[in-house]
């Protein structure tokens, strides 16, 4: 596994990675061997775990924001993503939103692009 902050070139200030960990309420090992089970190359997070407009708790808690990138041989399909977003759920214990990185490229609205390109932060990275 890469070291993640060493491969960036975002706008936005890096968070540590023991600050996003202690918001996702889980481990680095937790989230290798989630990319390994569904063969991720990459896991980057964007949006507000990254911010500080980050609620950890109280009634309306923020959600997680995933960036992901299938390895060549994935398996994808629409009931795979469905079933990779509630385990993350389960392991946060809050809602998640899931992109491909693929996917997010051929998206036409290119200031969401932009916003996300700019602010993600790689976590887990095997290249």
């Amino acid at each position: 596994m890469t070291r993640p902050q060493e491969t960036q070139t975002q706008t936005q200030p890096q968070l540590s990675l023991d600050l996003i960990y202690q918001r996702l309420n889980a481990t680095p090992e937790d989230i290798e061997a989630f990319c390994q089970k569904w063969q991720l190359v990459e896991f980057a997070l964007f949006g507000s775990i990254l911010r500080e407009d980050f609620r950890k708790t109280g009634s309306d808690p923020s959600d997680v924001d995933v960036l992901f990138t299938y390895g060549e041989t994935a398996r994808q399909n629409l009931l795979l993503l469905v079933r990779m977003k509630y385990e993350l759920e389960d392991l946060f214990h809050r809602p998640v939103d899931l992109v491909c990185k693929t996917a997010l490229l051929d998206d036409p609205n290119y200031i969401r692009v932009g916003n996300i390109l700019r602010s993600f932060q790689v976590i887990y990275a095997t290249r």
